[in-house]
């Protein structure tokens, strides 16, 4: 059995990990840790887990942490992360951080998440944690920088098209909508309910810190600097992930062609579905599960593509799941259907 810690186990993200492990016959959760005033069985903190998990979450104390554990999950806020990522590696764990801290280049990051990354040495050796289309480099992997939910819904709904080359892409618009736990646990006023019920905003229009993940990624696809227009919106909602992208083809094609094109793309890979030619998925068909659901439309000289996931499950923890399966030879699926 695999023995694995979470850190952060408190969090959104964090309790998802733990959630999926339960189901996985090849886990056993030996550590948990949160800042949490104090010392307790995980399942006084949550009662859901009375019988299925009561070991005692503690305060973080990473090099105890290691003693015990073959992997570790990090739920851990951005700019924390790389403080601790380090000891794990030293002493041969192998780490799947949730945050941002090691998803960008050194410069990129500063600029986006206004601190001086402290880890360069092995954000190096760092693997972008996106199964699709990076499979063979997650299987050798030490370290994983598992993706942002945001860029999970995009990546995917752009990489096929990118691939053939099949749009312009230069003319790239990305309008999502997420749900509030995106934003993660934590007190703040514009997350509390009487802000959020009866309300929908855009927000950081085009500036947002996963913008230059995305732009990273899909200039890896189509071999070219790509840079979309990413609005991202908050909706009423406890979770998911509806990204509507737009975009100008370059190559004739219809509805039926564009969706043989996608299916094509990812055949094999279990977690990404594409709808069949007049269907557009929503974000009740992947709630709680860790697929992509993704519809297209052809109008004119207009490809418009829909991708759905759930944000916490695909866009955070279920992949991160994902990824550990890759990494340690288990089913790809293995805890996640």
């Amino acid at each position: 059995m695999l023995k694995v810690g979470i850190v952060g186990a408190t969090g959104y993200a964090g309790e998802e990990v733990i959630k999926i492990l339960l189901r996985h016959k090849d886990v056993d959760i030996t550590a948990l840790s949160a800042v949490i005033e104090k010392e307790e069985p995980f399942s006084s903190i949550f009662p859901f887990y009375k019988g299925k998990l009561d070991i005692v979450c503690k305060k973080p104390d990473p090099a105890e942490m290691a003693k015990g554990v073959d992997l570790v999950f990090l739920g851990l806020p951005h700019r924390v992360s790389m403080d601790v990522v380090p000891l794990f590696l030293k002493t041969g764990k192998l780490v799947i951080d949730l945050s941002a801290d090691y998803r960008l280049s050194p410069d990129v990051y500063e600029a986006w998440y206004g601190a001086e990354h402290k880890d360069e040495g092995n954000l190096s050796q760092a693997v972008y944690g996106l199964p699709e289309l990076y499979y063979d480099r997650i299987k050798k992997a030490k370290l994983i920088a598992n993706p942002g939910c945001y860029p999970t819904s995009v990546i995917l709904g752009l990489a096929p098209a990118l691939a053939a080359k099949a749009v312009d892409p230069s003319r790239i618009v990305v309008d999502s909508k997420s749900g509030v736990t995106g934003a993660g646990r934590k007190a703040d006023i514009a997350l509390s309910f009487a802000e959020v019920n009866e309300n929908f905003k855009a927000y950081k229009a085009n500036e947002h810190q996963h913008k230059p993940e995305i732009n990273k990624i899909l200039s890896d696809v189509a071999g070219r600097e790509i840079d979309i227009v990413f609005v991202p919106h908050l909706v009423p909602m406890n979770r998911g992930i509806l990204s509507t992208i737009y975009l100008k083809l370059e190559k004739k094609l219809d509805t039926g062609g564009a969706v043989r094109m996608y299916k094509d793309f990812y055949k094999g890979k279990p977690f990404v579905r594409i709808s069949d030619e007049g269907k557009l998925p929503q974000t009740k068909d992947v709630c709680g599960t860790n697929y992509c659901d993704i519809g297209l439309k052809v109008t004119g000289d207009t490809l418009i593509v829909v991708s759905c996931i759930d944000n916490l499950v695909k866009g955070a923890a279920g992949q991160a799941v994902q990824n550990m399966n890759i990494m340690c030879g288990f089913a790809e699926t293995e805890g996640l259907i």
